[in-house]
């Protein structure tokens, strides 16, 4: 009797840990997390990538949505013409994984949200698997004491819009700043000057994103 339940728990187990991928996810995801898309429109974007057909669908208000990658654990989904949504499965640990989902509205400049979800799409803290970059991440060394133009120029950027995008293929996040892209073409290449030319990238390292060496 024991050996028996013993087997059954670890065929579970095995259940269990095959369900995680991108696939079943997407399909069992709530429609709250993806109000655009039912579960049908999700189901036919998986049928249609697996025979190799172009993943469009009438999403709920009519318009066209897209799901353009979907991998065992990463997936690409065109919602509209101007957003997004990306999905990376990571490991927690040997056992567990969390789902990182990236939105991102371009309007015209693009910003983006970062949420975690268990995989049973329980909301998770964001602070526990990530701590944002600051604005000055993204800002060459400066004497602001000296520099007023620096100073004048940073004062345009009022706003701060950062873009993030998942890797397919690694388990890092890289942060483009587009603040600049709103301001007047003179202001933007102005500012140009002071910012990094390469977007800061977060590595997923023991739980965790964090700073890439």
């Amino acid at each position: 009797m024991k050996k028996t339940l013993f087997i059954i728990g670890m065929l579970l187990c095995v259940l269990s840990l095959h369900a995680q991928d991108m696939k079943t996810l997407f399909i069992a995801m709530p429609d709250s997390i993806a109000p655009l898309l039912t579960k049908v429109n999700r189901e036919d974007c998986v049928d249609f990538l697996a025979s190799n057909m172009k993943a469009e669908v009438k999403n709920r208000f009519g318009k066209v949505s897209e799901l353009k990658k979907l991998t065992d654990d990463y997936l690409f989904l065109q919602t509209t013409g101007s957003s997004s949504m990306e999905m990376k499965l990571l490991p927690l640990n040997d056992s567990v994984k969390v789902i990182c989902v990236i939105n991102t509205v371009c309007g015209p400049v693009c910003d983006s949200e970062i949420r975690f979800y268990s995989t049973r799409w329980e909301q998770l803290a964001k602070s526990d698997f990530i701590r944002l970059p600051s604005v000055e991440a993204f800002y060459l060394p400066v004497d602001t004491l000296t520099d007023e133009a620096y100073v004048a120029i940073r004062e345009k950027a009022d706003m701060e819009l950062v873009k993030a995008t998942l890797s397919e293929d690694k388990s890092i996040i890289s942060f483009t700043y587009t603040t600049p892209e709103y301001l007047a073409k003179t202001e933007r290449e102005k500012l140009a000057v002071y910012i990094k030319k390469e977007p800061v990238i977060y590595e997923w390292k023991e739980g965790k994103f964090s700073v890439f060496p």
